[in-house]
């Protein structure tokens, strides 16, 4: 009988013990990190989700929290992405996204708090509150940042990929 070509080759690697060739804990630590920001952007927006909304308006603490969050999962998403690529080696794809990840949060941070650093509509003498033209400011860094997290993602087919065979050591037997 012929053995089957068709086998998993996730349950051969398993079978056979190949090592984990990523780092990891730095992948576990970039996840979790990544949701603990997210828990940041969802008090900032929605703190009555916590029991903790004192405002009828998304002020300045708000606003905040949730631009902190966001830059919390855009450093976590940024650690967590580039654990996947050799050290030292990245395209120019990838290193375009860590740039495009960067510039959106600084749009994002720039468009939230419009009114603090006084370019806003709402000076702040005034009462400080998030309206429709920073939402939307924000939104528009949110997707650069989406976009930018994309192209830092490595190719399945990329030539920089780790491979079993790289990570084991060659032993010279000729000596």
């Amino acid at each position: 009988m012929k053995e089957e070509k068709n086998a998993d080759p996730v349950k051969e690697a398993v079978k056979e013990k190949v090592p984990v060739l990523y780092p990891r804990k730095r992948i576990e630590v970039g996840l979790v990190s990544t949701f603990f920001g997210f828990l940041l952007v969802v008090l900032g927006s929605k703190p009555e989700f916590f029991g903790m909304d004192r405002s009828p308006v998304i002020g300045f603490m708000q606003t905040a929290t949730f631009l902190v969050g966001l830059g919390v999962i855009g450093l976590s998403g940024y650690f967590c992405l580039m654990s996947f690529w050799p050290k030292g080696y990245t395209t120019i794809t990838a290193d375009f996204g860590i740039r495009l990840l960067a510039t959106g949060w600084l749009i994002a941070v720039f468009s939230g708090m419009a009114d603090v650093f006084g370019f806003g509509s709402h000076p702040m003498s005034g009462l400080v509150f998030f309206g429709k033209l920073q939402a939307m400011g924000v939104e528009i860094g949110e997707m650069f940042m989406g976009i930018g997290l994309v192209m830092m993602m490595m190719p399945p087919h990329s030539s920089l990929r780790v491979k079993p065979e790289d990570n084991i050591k060659k032993i010279d037997m000729t000596e």
